[in-house]
């Protein structure tokens, strides 16, 4: 696998929140002998540097497919981060203290793609059970929302039908009115209020009569016409020329009197 150093000692560095951060004991490779080195975990990449004030990392090891567990050593708080295959390095590292060394085998061994696989499958597992609940009854099948409903007992009663809503109603001038059918100035037949139609939903209450307009009012009715552009603007002026006034006003009770 092909690492741009660059971009990996920027990542080291950068500031971006860190999961794991520390003095660890390193033994080395070749001789057996530790050397105190920082350590900054982040994400899948440990890396570790000469002092913690150090601006590039000595190395980095990134943690997949491996396993983190302890050992003996010489030194107390030991652990180990072993790979697959028969030439693969294993990594010797000791902590300062029984909690450190608690800390870092924790946030090591959760820190490759392989444990958070893990997590999002467990997790995508309990969210389906919550949805669905727990399999069981019939063999460990399970239905979508809506495919089966409980058949209602004889104590139950279905529930009634909603009347059927009326048709639009009509309009006059802009304006809705109750009706505009032939012969509607006569009062409604009310016998049947409260019935049943044909299909047995219930019948709407009747529509009130339309009031009729006296003579007087069906002379000076007009038909409401928008208003015309020079019309607007001459409101305008009218009242813009009122809103001066009226500052003036004001601003002359502002100064005070004239001497």
């Amino acid at each position: 696998m092909k690492l741009n150093e660059r971009s990996l000692a920027f990542y080291a560095t950068c500031d971006s929140p860190a999961d794991n951060a520390g003095f660890l004991y390193k033994r080395g490779e070749r001789h057996t002998a530790y050397h105190r080195r920082w350590f900054v975990l982040k994400g899948n990449m440990l890396f570790y540097f000469e002092e913690r004030e150090s601006r590039e990392p000595v190395g980095v090891i990134v943690l997949e497919g491996c396993t983190v567990e302890l050992c003996d050593s010489a030194e107390e708080f030991a652990f180990a981060i072993r790979f697959g295959g028969t030439k693969s390095r294993t990594y010797v590292l000791a902590a300062e203290s029984q909690a450190a060394m608690e800390s870092w085998v924790k946030s090591l061994s959760r820190a490759s793609f392989d444990y958070m696989r893990l997590v999002v499958r467990e997790l995508e597992k309990q969210l389906e059970e919550m949805r669905w609940g727990p399999a069981g009854g019939c063999g460990g099948c399970r239905q979508l929302p809506g495919s089966w409903k409980p058949k209602p007992s004889g104590s139950e009663r279905l529930p009634e039908k909603l009347p059927a809503l009326p048709a639009v109603l009509p309009k006059e001038n802009g304006c809705a009115v109750w009706n505009n059918a032939p012969g509607a100035d006569h009062l409604p037949d009310t016998s049947s209020c409260g019935g049943y139609d044909s299909e047995g939903n219930p019948r709407p209450p009747p529509l009130p009569p339309r009031r009729q307009a006296s003579s007087s009012e069906a002379g000076s009715t007009r038909v409401a016409t928008p208003e015309s552009p020079s019309t607007f603007c001459r409101l305008h002026e009218q009242y813009g020329q009122e809103v001066a006034r009226l500052r003036q006003d004001w601003l002359e009770k502002q100064r005070g009197p004239r001497p």
